[in-house]
């Protein structure tokens, strides 16, 4: 039973997120022959001030012009 947990910071759209999970277990149903029911994904989204980046907390970052990046 394959399990994913995938951790980022908020602001990820529920299609995005579908499209990730679709992906994700695509990839794990060719390259692993795992069927799709036994593959559990689990999405955190972290808040900004919960995450470093370079040193600091993400918000901070972002604050200070670094908007492309995303953790």
């Amino acid at each position: 039973m394959p399990y994913i947990n995938l951790q980022m910071t908020k602001g990820v759209s529920r299609q995005q997120k579908e499209q990730i999970v679709n992906e994700f277990t695509e990839t794990l149903v060719h390259t692993l022959d795992k069927k799709p029911e036994h593959i559990h994904i689990v999405i955190q989204e972290i808040e900004e001030e919960n995450w470093g980046f370079s040193g600091m907390l993400t918000d901070d970052y972002r604050k200070k012009g670094n908007k492309k990046t995303r953790c």
